[in-house]
């Protein structure tokens, strides 16, 4: 039997779970996401992937600031709908709210909880080493991603691996898990499992500040380092450009043989020296300018020994 739904979302990580959830017969009766907000260089109003995509299929779409009034509450529970499904909506869900539904709310978490509950978990799994990340269905509480969890999918991470390639690679894993744990639910025949109380961590929300690379940090750290952080914000290092520090941000790297003084730039391809190792530069990005292959990059600013990045 499809269920009556309303949908939470806001980024391009949602969308597949919303189309599947549409395509498998699921009567989506309401979106919620984010307010549109100013972009490009006319600043206009610019709506959330979510929100372009609904619009797209006709279904009702609302963007309040808070959830936490009566008023919010009484839009909410006359969408009476069977459950909610909350995909990155960005905005914390009260006990009033979680409550409404009749079977509950139920949220897509791109890691493996209890590891990487919070903001940044491809990110933070990829800039830590990990070996895989994936995807889990929960079922919400009002804590921090603490909720039941219902399904898993996992997923290697590959050394070659940037945020945006994972961040690509979880979004319909997850909408083919998504649509099968709401199979399940209108069935009745969803198991929920408590979480571990072991190995528990946070992924805490990007801050500029950790962008700046440090190049005295062994060459896998580094590499890890710069693929978690790719393309956004992107991990950065100075170069010197006419007696000047130009920031540059490195967008992939691969693991290179050499040795030098971190930082040091090892031959005529873009093979820079950690602290123990060195990696190679493969796509980075001027400020200002587009992102570009090294070869394209070294035609236009030719780095050699004994030239360091900083």
């Amino acid at each position: 039997m499809p269920l009556r739904l309303i949908f939470m979302g806001t980024p391009d990580f949602a969308v597949p779970t919303l189309l599947e959830l549409v395509s498998h017969g699921h009567e989506v009766v309401a979106v919620y996401t984010r307010a549109p907000k100013p972009a490009g260089r006319g600043m206009k109003l610019q709506p959330t992937p979510v929100e372009q995509e609904a619009r797209r299929l006709g279904i009702p779409v609302l963007t309040p600031t808070t959830l936490k009034t009566p008023e919010a509450l009484e839009e909410f529970c006359a969408h009476n709908a069977d459950a909610a499904v909350v995909v990155a909506y960005g905005m914390i869900l009260p006990q009033a709210i979680l409550d409404a539904p009749k079977l509950g709310c139920f949220n897509l978490h791109a890691s493996l909880l209890p590891r990487w509950r919070g903001a940044a978990p491809i990110n933070r799994a990829i800039m830590a080493g990990d070996a895989e990340s994936g995807v889990m269905v929960m079922k919400m509480d009002v804590g921090l991603d603490t909720g039941d969890v219902a399904m898993a999918e996992r997923l290697a991470i590959t050394d070659a691996m940037t945020a945006a390639d994972l961040h690509d690679a979880l979004a319909p894993l997850g909408a083919d898990l998504m649509v099968r744990a709401m199979g399940a639910l209108a069935r009745g025949g969803l198991q929920l499992t408590k979480q571990s109380e072991q190995g528990v961590t946070y992924a805490a929300k990007i801050e500029k500040a950790e962008a700046r690379i440090d190049w005295q940090r062994p060459a896998r750290e580094v590499l890890r380092h710069i693929h978690g952080l790719s393309p956004f914000p992107g991990a950065w290092c100075e170069i010197a450009s006419d007696g000047e520090p130009a920031r540059i941000k490195i967008l992939r790297c691969e693991p290179a043989r050499g040795a030098g003084a971190p930082g040091e730039v090892l031959d005529d391809h873009l093979t820079i020296a950690c602290g123990d190792g060195a990696i190679r530069i493969l796509e980075l990005q001027r400020e200002g300018k587009a992102r570009m292959k090294a070869a394209d990059f070294l035609r236009g600013t030719p780095l050699k020994p004994p030239a360091r990045l900083g």
